[in-house]
């Protein structure tokens, strides 16, 4: 049998198998980055140029989309840019999540949070002086997105956790912590917000949860760039280890 008619080994099919285009890769991974970037710089930018008054120490980040508010076109524009982002990234974590089904999970997960986010912009709160006489269908269509969202930020961090090395676990399971101990403490600011009362320290608890969550989003996809190729549980690195075994040929008596 000549070279060219051998089967391939286990070992280079499996290669063969792992392999992915790295260029569109890395592109896909690099827009969890920017998306982190573009929300968390954009926010407080325009309240500043576009929003007189505005205070980021005590008003919701909700409040820069808020009907009427000077900001609301800008705010539209950077949440569709900001969710197209986040689509290409959960299609880079997918593709990074070849083997390791962990990654997979949170790359799916990550788009779907990317494709409701756009549901926000039908439903913006109504202002601070207004809300508590007018408020209505779009406020609680706010709180569920919100509630949901949450949810979802959690299930991707705690899929995410487990799917790298020890490191990233621990730093996820305080970034979980935060996010839930901050997000929770904004909605304690439920009953002073909708009757239209002064809420000191809510846009610092609000930035500080949100800030947790952006900054998990952009160091996984700087942990995702620094693999040349897709990482692998330490459970599937074993399988895989025992799969070549298997293949192995017969040792020569």
């Amino acid at each position: 049998m000549s070279t060219l008619d051998r089967p391939a080994e286990p070992m280079h099919r499996e290669a063969a198998l792992q392999s992915t285009p790295m260029m569109p890769r890395k592109v896909l991974l690099a827009c969890g980055i920017l998306a982190a970037l573009l929300y968390a710089v954009a926010h407080d930018v325009l309240a500043a140029i576009l929003y007189p008054n505005y205070s980021s120490f005590s008003q919701t980040i909700s409040e820069l989309g808020s009907i009427g508010a000077p900001t609301r076109p800008a705010v539209t524009a950077v949440v569709l840019i900001h969710e197209a982002l986040l689509l290409a990234f959960g299609i880079g974590i997918w593709q990074s999540g070849r083997g390791n089904r962990a990654l997979r999970v949170t790359g799916a997960l990550l788009i779907v949070y990317g494709a409701i986010g756009p549901l926000w912009l039908p439903f913006p709160i109504t202002a601070r002086g207004e809300i508590a006489t007018a408020g209505g269908l779009n406020d609680v269509m706010h709180v569920v997105l919100g509630a949901v969202t949450i949810l979802l930020e959690l299930s991707i961090i705690g899929f995410g956790a487990v799917a790298l090395g020890r490191w990233f676990r621990l730093y996820s399971i305080l970034t979980f912590a935060t996010v839930v101990v901050f997000w929770t403490w904004s909605f304690l600011y439920g009953p002073e917000l909708a009757a239209g009362e002064p809420t000191p320290w809510l846009g610092v608890v609000e930035r500080i949860a949100l800030g947790a969550w952006l900054l998990w989003l952009a160091v996984l996809a700087i942990a995702l760039l620094g693999h040349p190729t897709p990482p692998r549980t330490s459970s599937e690195s074993a399988a895989s280890r025992t799969r070549r075994v298997d293949n192995s040929p017969p040792a020569e008596v």
